[in-house]
Order: structure tokens, then sequence, then C-alpha cells
């Protein structure tokens, strides 16, 4: 730092200060000349280049001569600095395009725009772009495109390290101008300089500078000197009082030091004192916060839940008083309007309450998986098949991949859940005439992303930092749309329950893409299932002209419903018990063909009863459905293992529950050419037929458990997926 400022520094910075901004001037002038001089030239090689190509061309696009035009366009492979280029016709077909071996990259098919684009020049990221009209005889016949790199950056950057080049040329001529005017001007100063330094260093004021000359400087050195021996004076009398002062001074420190001593203890204790106040303090401020986000949690999901419920339950009471009301009459049309609405807020409630359920299973560990390799063709066949009604409603475009031959490794049904919901949401929050676009393709080693795309209003960044929370509506204000706001909580947990991952990008006004990244596996062999046909509704099984069915259930409403479902089928007769015991009793008099059973019966639950109808020689053989509101996975697991045929879950689906009768009866009618009267042995055979034609029946049934009709969010496949998986277990250890 001191040679630093010393004079030889400082004359060496007014030369260089001096020569530098000469130097860069005049670098500057020169590069500003040449910059602009290749600008002009470039340009006009360019322009000269296109109208060369574009006389060239003139006769290809005349005659519609598109191999013309690409031996034209590869003339320019001789010129290196054009990396692409393409010919348009006067429509803006692009008739021939040519791109650089290696400079491929740009916009648009082979590197270039798939339309022309404005006439004359427009530089970018590095890049030359020239659209040039071809015109012959006053006539424009296309447009001629060339992209050139434009070395403005390289050929700056070069100039500024012959500047840098320059400029310390001119410091070292700087610098050797310095050294010969150092013993004129600079030695006689730096040899007081470094006299004082000395006398800093070590103290020794018995030093004196040397004087050399008769001018300012050797004044100064003189003064210098005499005030060094004043200064040397001076310190042995101030050595003299300093003894006596360091004597009391050391004795007052001693006693600084003990009172210093005592006050670090009594910091040190207050310290720790203070520590631990703190800390109780962030825990209770902590507890506090956790108590008090947990209230508005707890406040925000009862308000939310209150009002997506009493939403579709005012159109449900209101509609069904209207239709019980003496006072308000209303037509059949009426009616039947009514009637569809009830149905359609009775669907939706029960969507709510599978998005509770579903989210409550999540919370709590229990949702079982059952991860499988899963064909993405036949998955994006059923969500198409699914979707296209509700698209078409709204009149949104549905766009899947024409190619997807990709496996994953997922559990079928919920991977089924996930994409439904992700299209369903795609279609509601979707623009007026939109479109939806799923695409699938490889994001790294094994790994696939699907992506569900729209063109909706899109989300503000604000808006999707809090798109997985609960009620959060996609940032819809509430009641614009139907839904409880947690589908995207369910879909995002379930991913990641799968080893999957989920995100989302958005864009004001534009749209927004969501995407799942999972494992992917090797294709496997779908084999090709045969789906039994199903009886219409109001249609006769095949071979049977009266079926007895016989239905146990407590409630007389279900019961009611029941009745009126059977009602539209003449070879249909209906008996009922509201108990198990008096089920039994008409199950062994009558011998119905048909067993439907609730499971929450009084006194004797329904398990009780499908257990003493299987141990009764006349009953084992009877197939029995059960019929109830235990929709929990385990309930399903439990009701198929018993040895019911099938498991239907309240509320009816009338579709499936129509299926359910008309499997079963097809399966009794076969059973019953054994005969009624069969044995333990013969029940075990009559067991394992049904369980093949419930497998089958139950597959179909996991197709159309989540459709239009039922609108629920995936449950219903998943029994029926279930049930078919559990009863091929069941029909191999058989």
């Amino acid at each position: 730092m001191i040679r630093l400022r010393s004079l030889r520094t400082k004359l060496l910075g007014v030369i260089a200060l001096v020569m530098l901004p000469t130097v860069l001037v005049s670098i500057g002038t020169i590069v500003a000349y040449d910059l602009h001089v290749y600008e002009q030239t470039i340009t006009d090689d360019m322009t000269t280049q296109a109208e060369l190509i574009g006389h060239m061309s003139a006769p290809a696009l005349s005659f519609d001569d598109d191999r013309l035009a690409h031996e034209n366009l590869a003339l320019l492979r001789l010129r290196p600095q054009v990396d692409a280029g393409a010919i348009y016709d006067a429509r803006g077909r692009l008739v021939a395009r040519y791109a650089a071996a290696g400079k491929s990259s740009g916009s648009g098919e082979g590197g270039v725009p798939a339309a022309p684009g404005p006439q004359g020049f427009r530089i970018d990221d590095g890049k030359l772009y020239l659209f040039q009209p071809i015109a012959d005889n006053g006539e424009v016949l296309g447009t001629v495109y060339l992209r050139a790199d434009y070395e403005v950056l390289e050929r700056f950057l070069d100039y500024i390290v012959i500047g840098i080049v320059a400029g310390l040329l001119a410091l070292i001529c700087a610098w050797l101008v310095t050294r010969r005017l150092n013993d004129v001007i600079t030695r006689p100063i730096l040899s007081i300089a470094d006299v004082a330094r000395d006398v800093i260093a070590t103290g020794d004021v018995s030093r004196r500078a040397e004087r050399l000359g008769e001018d300012e400087v050797a004044e100064l050195a003189g003064s210098f000197n005499q005030m060094l021996a004043d200064i040397e004076g001076r310190k042995r009398e101030l050595e003299t009082s300093n003894r006596e002062i360091a004597r009391e001074s050391e004795r007052r420190r001693e006693a600084q030091q003990e009172v210093m001593r005592l006050n670090q203890e009594l910091e040190q204790r207050v310290h720790e004192r203070t520590l631990q106040l703190e800390m109780a303090n962030r825990e209770l401020a902590l507890a506090m916060e956790e108590a008090k986000s947990a209230n508005q949690a707890k406040s925000a999901f009862l308000s939310s839940m209150s009002h997506e419920l009493r939403t579709p339950l005012n159109a449900i009471l209101g509609f069904a008083q209207i239709l019980t009301s003496d006072k308000l009459p209303s037509t059949l049309a009426q009616k039947k309007e009514f009637a569809q609405h009830i149905l359609k807020s009775g669907r939706h409630l029960l969507t709510l309450i599978n998005e509770i359920l579903d989210l409550a299973k999540i919370e709590s560990g229990a949702v079982a998986l059952s991860m499988e390799p899963v064909a993405l063709p036949e998955m994006l066949r059923e969500c198409e098949a699914m979707m296209v009604p509700l698209a078409t409603e709204r009149g949104i475009r549905l766009l899947f991949p024409e190619r997807c031959t990709a496996n994953v490794t997922a559990d079928r049904t919920r991977l089924k859940q996930v994409l439904l919901n992700l299209l369903s949401n795609a279609i509601k929050y979707n623009r007026e005439g939109g479109a939806v676009v799923l695409d699938c393709a490889p994001s790294g080693p094994g790994l696939l992303r699907v992506s569900v795309q729209d063109t909706g209003m899109g989300l503000r960044p604000e808006q999707v930092r809090m798109l997985f929370q609960p009620f959060n509506r996609l940032g819809q204000e509430a009641g614009a749309e139907e839904g409880s706001g947690i589908g995207l909580v369910v879909t995002k947990r379930l991913v990641e329950l799968m080893g999957g991952t989920i995100g989302v990008t958005s864009s004001p006004g534009v749209g927004s893409m969501f995407w799942v990244e999972l494992k992917t596996t090797e294709p496997v062999p779908v084999p090709a299932t045969r789906v039994p046909a199903m009886a219409a509704p109001g249609t006769a099984a095949p071979g049977r002209h009266s079926v007895t069915l016989l239905y146990v259930e407590d409630n007389p409403a279900n019961l009611k419903l029941v009745q009126e479902i059977i009602r539209f089928r003449p070879e249909l007769r209906l008996l009922s018990a509201p108990d198990g015991q008096l089920g039994l009793e008409l199950a062994r008099a009558h011998l119905p063909d048909v067993i439907l059973l609730d499971i929450n019966l009084p006194g004797m639950n329904g398990f009780d009863v499908l257990r003493q109808l299987r141990a009764d020689p006349r009953t084992a053989g009877i197939p029995a459905i059960a019929l109830t509101a235990n929709a929990m996975p385990r309930d399903v697991e439990r009701g198929i293992a018993a040895g019911f045929f099938r498991y239907l879950i309240k509320p009816i689906n009338i579709d499936e529950f129509t299926e359910a009768i008309n499997s079963t009866m097809g399966t009794a009618g076969d059973d019953s050419n054994a005969g009624n009267a069969g044995n333990a042995g013969n029940d075990g055979n009559n067991g394992t037929n049904s369980n093949s034609g419930t497998n089958s029946n139950s597959a179909t049934n996991s197709n159309s458990g989540i459709n239009s009709n039922n609108g629920t969010n995936g449950n219903g496949s998943a029994t029926g997926e279930r049930q078919a998986q559990l009863l091929a277990e069941k029909k191999e250890e058989s």
C-alpha cells in the first residue's frame, strides 16, 4: 500500500491517464467504423444471395417444381455463414428448406419458420433473418428466407482484446518513462519516505534523511531532520514520566480485571436465564400458532363442507318438496326435469362424500395400493370414452395421443382416478370452445410424463403456489364450479403414494398444463378379455321365464327403491324380509333364484345370514349379492372373501344393479341344470362357476363404474376391479 502511494506510482498514473484515453478513442473509432462496414456488407451480401436464389427459383415456383427449388437452396452450402434457408410460394406454403449440417435448431420444421414473416431484415440472438419476396414481371411468386450467423459480438470481443493489448503496451511505455525520471524527481522524496518508514517501524528517532541538492526537496529533508531531533529530546523526557505512570496503571488494571471478572459471571448467569425464558416463549408461541392453524383449518373445512353439502341438498330437498306437494302441480315433463335435477345433485353429493373419504383414508395411511404394470394405451382409451360426453356437453375438443405404447408401474384404479380428475378439471375450467390435449413422453431414464393441457384462463403464480391445498377451487370463486376443492389434493397424494411426482405450469390468459411422472416398465402383452353379453334393463335373462328374488332389507325406502326398479322387469318376482331371521325362513321356503342381502341388519347381520345359507344344503347353491353402504375397500374384500357373488355399494347405480342381476341370473341358470338338491361337493363346483362368471362381469363393471351416469370419482371402478381380482384369486385357489 505504501508503494501504491509513491510519487513513482502517481507519475505512472498521470502518464497512463494521458495515453490510455488516446489509445481507446482511436480503437473505438476503428471498431465503430469496422462494425458499420461489416453490418452493411453482410446485409448487402444476404440481399444479393436472396435475390439470386429468388431469380433462380422463379421458374420452380411458376411450374411447381419443388425439386428445382431444393437444388437451388442446396447451393447455400457454399456459403458457410448461412445456416438455414427456405422458399415459400405465394400462398405461404413451404416449398423447400435448407439447414446446414449441425445447425438445424430453430423454430418450425427443419429449423425454418412454417410460414413467411414480414419482408426485410431482423437480428435476434446472434442471427440475421431475411425475408425477400420473389417477383417475376411484377408478379410476386413467393418468398425467400435466409438465416445467417451475425458475428458482430465475436468481432467486438476481438476488438476488446486488441484494446486490452494496446492499453498494456501503453502502460509499459509509461513505466519505462517513469524509470527514466526516477532519479530526477522521485529519488529525493523517496529517500525521505524511507527514513520516515524506518522511524515509524523501529521508533529510532536518531535516523536522519540524506540531503540531495539545493531545491525545495532538500529544504524539506533539513526540516524533517530538525523535527526528528526535537522528537528525540522529548521522547527521553516522556520515558521517565511513563515509568511512573505505568506502575500506577498496573495497580488500576489489576483492580479493573477483578471487577470485569465479576461482571462476566453476572452476565453469564443473566444470559443463561434469558435463553431459558426465550426458549420457553418460542415453544409457547409455536404451540399457540399450531393451535390457531388447526382451528383455522377446522373452521375452513366446516365452512366449505357446509356450503358444498348444502348446495346439492338444497336442490334435492327443494325439487322433492315440489314433487310431493299438492299445492304445486307440475306436468310429466316437469316431473322428469325435477327428477333429473335430484339425480344430478345426488350424484354430485356422492362425489363430494367420496372425495372427503379418499382424503381421510390417504391422511390416515389406510390406502392400499396394488402396484403392477399398467398399459397406458388401454387406460387412455377408457379415459377418453368417459370424458367425451362431458367435453361434448361443454363444447370442448379432446385430443389424445395417437401412439403411446408405454407401460407404467402404478395402481390401475388409482391411476385412472388421477387421469380422470385432471381431465375433468381441464374440461371444467376451460373456456367455451377450448381444447384439452393429453400427451405422454419420456422425461428421463425409466420415467414417463403424462401431461394434460387446457386452454382455460390460466392461473397467477400466487394461485399456483396454493394449488394443492384443500378447498382452493383452482383459484375460482366459491360457487363458480361444482366441486369440493380437494380433488387435486387427493390426486397429488395418490401420485406420491405410487412413487411418482405431479406438477403444474400455467400462464394467465393462455391455459394450464398438469403433468404426472411415473416409472416405466417393460411392455407387457394385454390378453384379450371376453366380456359376456349383458341383458339390457327390462329384458329377461336368456332361458329364464320367471325368476324369484329375495331382498333382505330393514330400510323401507331402500326396499321401495328396489321394488320400483324390479317393477319394470315382469319376469322377476320380488320377495322381501325386514331382518335376517325372516330372510332365512323365506329362502328355505321359496328357494329363490337370487338373494339380495344388506349387511347392517338388525339382530343377524348379512355375513351371518350368508353363512347359514351356505351351511344349509337347500340354499347353499343360491347366489347372493351384497347391497350395502359399507364402501371401504376392506369391506369389499371381506364381502368377496365371505362368498358374495357380487358386492354392490349404495347409493344404487341402476345400470350396475341391472347388470349384476342379469349376470347372476345367467350363472344361476347354468347351475340349475345340476338340480337344487346339491350337496357340499356340488356347492364347491357352483362356487367355482360363479367366481368365473363374476370375474368377467366385474371386469366389465370396473369399466362402467366411473361414467357420466354415476358421477363418482373412481370408487365404483375400484370396487369392480377389486372384486374381479379377489374372485380370480379364489378361482386359482379352488
